[in-house]
């Protein structure tokens, strides 16, 4: 059963692959099919668990509901989809995004729930971190329009530089990363020199120090939730 149940959601979840837009597409009835299939062999799962569990015990267990809903919103997805297509009206199956709480709620995903728990309960003690790097990265945003906005400096494309504020702080966010270093940083530098001070403090800032920090309290965080939750049983 344990067996069966996972193949199931591995299949229901590797639909993505195959559903409009998709990789390797396939026909929407091939991919209706399976997935009404994999929903029934949840039901299934879940009937079968609710014989040999007392009633009340079963309905006050929010793992169940969650499988219950994910099934009826998959369910009634799949139906507004597929009708909508019917009259060729062009639409997005949004129920995909509630396929992985059937990987966390059932009763077999006892390790992989405690992991889920634990990142859920790190998460607000990182949020003061987080939200001290997205200031910091806001204010030098901030600087970086007065700096260059007014230069009308271009990019290696000839698109405006750092003319726009969520353009700027997304570029810089992407800097902290240094995906896009230094190809971000050049059209400044060859405006003048004295700039790459600009980025070498806003790297040492955010991507040495901010980044170190935010991973620390991560880890240390999570390693101390999961040692909590580990002897749990649900």
């Amino acid at each position: 059963m344990r067996t069966a149940t996972y193949f199931f959601i591995f299949l229901n979840l590797s639909l993505a692959m195959f559903e409009e837009p998709a990789v390797y597409p396939l026909p929407f009835l091939v991919t209706s099919v399976v997935e009404v299939l994999c929903l029934l062999v949840f039901f299934g799962r879940l009937t079968h668990f609710a014989k040999v569990t007392f009633r009340d015990v079963f309905w006050k267990d929010t793992k169940n509901i969650c499988i219950i809903v994910a099934i009826l919103l998959s369910l009634t997805d799949l139906a507004i989809y597929g009708i909508l297509r019917i009259y060729n009206v062009r639409s997005v199956r949004w129920s995909r995004i509630v396929r992985p709480l059937f990987l966390i709620n059932f009763a077999e995903s006892r390790q992989i729930r405690r992991a889920f728990r634990s990142i859920r309960n790190t998460l607000p003690e990182i949020t003061y971190v987080f939200l001290l790097f997205m200031f910091s990265l806001l204010m030098f945003s901030l600087m970086a329009l007065k700096l260059f906005g007014e230069r009308n400096l271009q990019t290696a494309e000839g698109l405006p530089y750092f003319k726009n504020y969520l353009e700027i702080v997304f570029d810089l966010y992407v800097l902290v990363t240094t995906a896009n270093s230094p190809d971000v940083m050049m059209p400044a530098f060859d405006f003048s020199s004295w700039y790459a001070l600009f980025f070498i403090a806003f790297v040492i800032v955010n991507t040495y120090i901010f980044m170190s920090l935010f991973l620390a309290v991560v880890y240390n965080n999570y390693k101390k939730h999961l040692k909590v939750t580990f002897g749990g049983v649900n």
